[in-house]
């Protein structure tokens, strides 16, 4: 179950990631966004891979067909998950695919549906058109067409996903907030067990491992919790 979770290294710096990572068990996933990566660059990216660690590059590229091409060719050899936005259309999307398979070991590519910090009240405030759910729908359908491996959803849209893309097609799931946790910025939310019994393949958790007093606990919790089969 180790190597279902990616942790989201959230921090400013490498020295405050490399902290945490030591007082961690190796076979853990780790996630590495936009903050880490303007601070540290692609060299500490790969610096992480050659660690052993897979990596999930959650950069959500979302610009013209050519420029997320380009962007992507950049970062495509240094990452095992990579993410684009589904909102920059079909044509974007088939250009992210293309570039991702110019390494010797691609990516799984993923298209973000909607934000999980995004609800029914600022999905309409944004102008979004019928459901949050319909919107993912589309989106999931969009990513399908195109040849990416999957989505990044919330953990309440994986059945749906799985249901009209199939089981291969991947479902990475941020939103995961453990029994008790606040839910902070985020919305669409789930326990670590709830996303993996809606059949999640990645879980992406961050804030309670790496807010927590004792890290390393945090997870076990984390695991037990995913485990636990009710009869414990």
């Amino acid at each position: 179950m180790l190597e279902r979770i990616y942790l989201a290294l959230d921090f400013p710096n490498k020295t405050q990631a490399e902290n945490l990572l030591k007082k961690l068990p190796q076979g853990l996933g780790i996630k590495i966004g936009l903050e880490l990566f303007l601070k540290e660059g692609l060299d500490f990216v790969k610096k992480i891979k050659a660690a052993g660690y897979n990596v999930f590059l959650d950069l959500k590229f979302h610009d013209i067909p050519n420029t997320v091409f380009q962007a992507v060719k950049q970062v495509a050899d240094s990452c095992d998950l990579l993410n684009v936005h589904a909102i920059g259309g079909i044509e974007m999307l088939k250009a992210a695919k293309e570039a991702s398979l110019n390494t010797v070991k691609p990516p799984k590519l993923l298209g973000v549906t909607v934000l999980t910090s995004i609800n029914a009240k600022t999905w309409s405030l944004m102008g979004g058109q019928g459901t949050i759910a319909e919107a993912v729908e589309k989106r999931a359908l969009l990513c399908h067409e195109a040849g990416l491996d999957g989505v990044v959803a919330s953990p309440l849209e994986v059945p749906l996903v799985k249901a009209i893309c199939g089981e291969k097609f991947l479902t990475v799931v941020p939103g995961i907030r453990p029994k008790g946790e606040v839910q902070g910025d985020q919305k669409r939310v789930a326990t670590p067990k709830e996303a993996i019994a809606k059949g999640a393949d990645y879980l992406v958790i961050g804030r309670p491992i790496t807010r927590a007093s004792d890290p390393a606990r945090a997870l076990e919790a984390i695991l037990r919790e995913i485990k636990d089969d009710g009869r414990n």
